[in-house]
């Protein structure tokens, strides 16, 4: 019964340590979205402002260039975390469908354990009710 209790327990601390790994890995990536978007307007504004926003122009901005540069990092990150997510979300899935099993089965041996204490019961009433009847 307690090492039930304490499978049980472990392979819900796995599964919400799995969770919290797929929900970092999510929170950097929109993250990194964010950086880019922001990166993005930044390029428009210092683009705007110099009045040139052709790359291969002489006079382009260094900011526009470097912060362009910044974002095609961060969307190259954000794009490289996308696979470590589907691995993380693959593993929770399977410690979740081990969670699963391990919580079925302990349904059952404590299925089996209470028809056995009902039976236990149901037979102790049946002495009592034939002593009665007896007497």
């Amino acid at each position: 019964m307690k090492s039930r209790d304490t499978l049980i327990r472990l392979r819900r601390f796995q599964v919400d340590e799995k969770r919290r790994r797929v929900t970092q890995i999510e929170v950097m990536m929109a993250e990194f979205h964010r950086m880019a978007v922001e990166l993005d307007r930044e390029v428009a504004q210092e683009e705007a402002r110099a009045g040139i926003s052709d790359t291969a122009h002489f006079a382009y901005p260094t900011y526009a260039r470097a912060a362009a540069a910044r974002r095609d990092n961060m969307r190259q990150s954000a794009i490289a975390l996308e696979g470590q997510l589907s691995e993380a979300k693959a593993e929770l899935g399977e410690a979740f469908e081990d969670l699963k099993k391990v919580e079925i089965l302990d349904d059952r041996e404590r299925s089996v354990e209470r028809a056995a204490d009902a039976q236990r019961e149901q037979a102790a009433m049946d002495a009592i009710g034939l002593s009665r009847a007896r007497a």
